[in-house]
């Protein structure tokens, strides 16, 4: 999975949710590297496992031969509280690392396949992550 070496801090406030609906990504919104790609079509926090498990069944389809990049970075760390805990006694435990995706952003670029092959690695990913996404061509 993907995480950070190292932190500067362990927990992180909170950000703002009802402030950044409507924000749409400036960076990382056209595909770059490989000829087709992943799009976000909605705001959402990816986990690191759900990308690896995206990443997994990508791989899988397109094999030796084929590259894959990862556009986007789990850097910012997420808590949870125990079950059955009451409120209070303080902030949960870090419990890993996740990444705020914009509408706009791509999220995987792949190469080296057959457009078939690349289309249908695309959208099983797509099904692991919790957002819409779109599959683009260069």
């Amino acid at each position: 999975m993907l995480l950070p070496k190292k932190v500067k801090h362990r927990k992180w406030q909170t950000m703002r949710r009802n402030m950044k609906k409507d924000r749409v990504e400036t960076r990382g919104t056209t595909i770059a590297f490989g000829s087709y790609g992943i799009k976000s079509l909605s705001a959402m926090r990816v986990r690191s496992n759900q990308l690896e498990a995206a990443r997994k069944v990508m791989s899988r389809l397109v094999g030796k031969t084929g590259k894959i990049w990862i556009r986007v970075f789990p850097d910012m760390p997420y808590t949870a509280k125990a079950a059955e805990v009451g409120m209070g006694g303080g902030k949960g435990d870090p419990q890993g690392y996740c990444v705020q995706v914009y509408p706009g952003r791509i999220i995987f670029e792949i190469d080296g396949v057959e457009e078939a092959v690349a289309r249908e690695a695309l959208r099983k990913a797509g099904t692991k992550l919790p957002l819409k996404t779109v599959i683009l061509k260069r």
